[in-house]
């Protein structure tokens, strides 16, 4: 069950059964409102800049990638505030305490995906020059494919902006003491705004402020839990002592929740499908004048990455190190696991006037960044894989089709606001919001990888091998969230203790405390179906994977496809030796899909 970091967030923790009982009132001064007012009025106007005095956005090319002329900083900076949402700023630290170190290991995977993007799947993307990485699969496959994946992006991405939204509102509400849904509409009305008169050039820049912002708050908060617990030895031992510092757990049993290969492998391959095939990436790594810049601008998004997680990780270790002996969670002080960061930000921090107004805005800015990513895309997507169909060509001017992608970032802002009203009455949603990653992106790598690395895959194969994938993994992951909600499959969490706190407490038993064996087994004498057990890191490894062996096995009995009959564009570089051998001059240049398909 993951988002825009894929392990580090349970959305089950939103109802964690446990009752709020004498937490402190703690609540925004006017300087904290001011900082985080000031966050939202700059966005604004870099959206008024960039829409009516900045370049015009008047073309699709300018709206949608920035007319590919920007830089290689804002661009980076805007990929790495898109994949750092308040999921992470709140699941990350979350994730250390309850779990241990081993999710850490996540930043040997993106270094490993970003070397296989650079190499594999870039080149690809950047020679032909796609407004819609979706267009890919019309043009190595069919239009049928191309639909099937857009239609799958779109769906994950309207069920997961109101999940990034709604999590940072629950910070917000709990310092300020606002209702989650006062705040929600009014802060994605000025992201709607911005993303909506800006496109792509006010979506980077504000990403770009949003981000720096972002890891400022972070950074703040973590030296100041440094200092407060003593020191980087001190925290170090602690969580020595509490269990939690586990790097190289090489259990090889794919049952576990989190290993050393469950992580480096599974999120090797989440990454993947977010990084080397996203639509929303590769739309900024194209809004770059020369491939060799859009390589400097991934090098340097994973420098970011890694660092933002690992900032957010080093803060769980020093939340535990700061509560290792009174675990608020046990003492009721806090109700649910996603408020341990705002809980522990204004316990070591909130003596300093503005630092919990510039810690909220860090979180909320991770969300609109991620909103307003999201929302940029899906207008791209929505009108070059559906709309564009239906209208006539001679009404698909580029006054017409700005307006029409500027109408569609409207209409999709709102419906996902809506949904964040809907999500606190509807748990069942948010679990399929959560776990759609892991059905549809393990396809849709599936589907790009089969297109990009198997010259002899056809069209049958594509769809019978996507169409599998997803109705397999749906099924396991239904499956398995039926076995979690009825209590046959728990994981335990690290040890934690009450001995240090003040006054009489007595500690109950915790709801997943459980015995160390027990870790992904079920409770009861019958344990559920192997498969339901799976770790979720998994999940993508074996949607891509489904699709992979059932679409070659579908290809071949159906008639596989000539290697020499595809253009070479059409497939990455390090598979071109499996090509026939002819001059250069014999294929047509690939400028345009029209070029394209002629040449096929």
């Amino acid at each position: 069950m993951v988002l825009k970091d894929h392990a580090s967030f349970n959305l089950e923790d939103l109802d964690h059964n446990i009752t709020t009982a004498g937490t402190p009132a703690i609540l925004f001064g006017w300087l904290d409102y001011g900082m985080f007012g000031s966050m939202l009025v700059v966005s604004t106007v870099i959206g008024i800049y960039f829409g009516c005095f900045g370049t015009r956005q008047s073309t699709k090319n300018e709206y949608l990638l920035g007319n590919k002329n920007m830089s290689v900083f804002p661009i980076a900076m805007s990929l790495t505030a898109s994949h750092i949402s308040g999921i992470t700023l709140l699941g990350a630290p979350s994730e250390m305490y309850t779990f241990g170190t081993q999710y850490w290991m996540m930043c040997l995977a993106a270094c490993i995906v970003c070397s296989v993007v650079a190499v594999a799947y870039m080149p690809v993307f950047y020679t032909l020059q796609l407004t819609s990485t979706y267009e890919y699969l019309e043009l190595r496959f069919s239009s049928s494919v191309r639909t099937f994946a857009s239609f799958m992006f779109t769906i994950y991405q309207v069920l997961h902006t109101p999940i990034v939204l709604y999590v940072p509102a629950l910070a917000f509400s709990q310092v300020t003491g606002i209702n989650v849904h006062m705040i929600t509409p009014a802060v994605s009305a000025i992201c709607i705004f911005y993303t909506t008169l800006g496109g792509l050039k006010a979506v980077v820049w504000s990403d770009t402020l949003q981000q720096i912002v972002m890891m400022a708050s972070s950074i703040i908060v973590m030296i100041l839990g440094i200092i407060a617990v003593g020191g980087l030895d001190v925290m170090w031992q602690r969580n020595l002592d509490g269990q939690r510092i586990e790097f190289f757990n090489l259990d090889p049993n794919p049952l576990t929740r989190n290993s050393f290969w469950t992580v480096t492998v599974g999120m090797t391959f989440i990454w993947l499908s977010h990084v080397g095939v996203n639509q929303g990436m590769m739309q900024r790594f194209l809004a770059l004048p020369r491939l060799s810049a859009a390589r400097w601008a991934l090098l340097v998004f994973c420098i970011g990455i890694c660092w933002c997680k690992s900032v957010s990780c080093l803060t769980g270790l020093l939340i535990h190190a700061r509560y290792h002996d009174c675990d608020p969670l046990t003492t009721k002080a806090i109700k649910r696991v996603d408020q341990l960061l705002p809980y522990y930000v204004m316990d070591v921090a909130g003596f300093i006037p503005g630092l919990p107004g510039l810690f909220v805005a860090g979180v909320f800015c991770a969300a609109l960044s991620s909103m307003s990513t999201s929302l940029n895309t899906l207008s791209g997507t929505i009108y070059e894989d559906f709309l564009s169909r239906w209208l006539p060509t001679d009404k698909q001017t580029e006054v017409v089709v700005n307006f029409i992608m500027k109408l569609t970032v409207c209409v999709v802002g709102v419906v996902c606001v809506f949904l964040v009203f809907w999500i606190e009455k509807l748990g069942s949603v948010i679990q399929v919001g959560v776990t759609v990653s892991g059905v549809t992106y393990g396809a849709m790598l599936g589907l790009f990888s089969l297109g990009m690395f198997f010259p002899w895959a056809n069209t049958k194969g594509a769809l019978v091998g996507g169409i599998t994938s997803l109705l397999f993994v749906s099924w396991i992951v239904i499956g398995a969230q039926t076995e979690i909600a009825r209590g046959a499959i728990k994981f335990p969490w690290k040890p934690m203790s009450t001995e240090g706190c003040t006054g009489n407490l007595t500690q109950p038993v915790h709801p997943l405390a459980m015995p160390d064996d027990s870790l992904g087994r079920a409770s009861s004498p019958e344990q559920p179906f192997v498969l339901y057990r799976l770790s979720y890191l998994y999940f993508n490894v074996l949607g891509c994977f489904t699709v992979i062996v059932v679409g070659l096995v579908v290809s071949f009995l159906t008639g596989a496809t000539s290697p020499g009959e595809l253009h070479p564009d059409l497939l990455s570089p390090i598979v071109h030796w499996t090509l026939p051998k002819k001059h250069k001059d014999q294929y047509q240049p690939v400028k345009q899909a029209v070029d394209l398909k002629t040449a096929r």
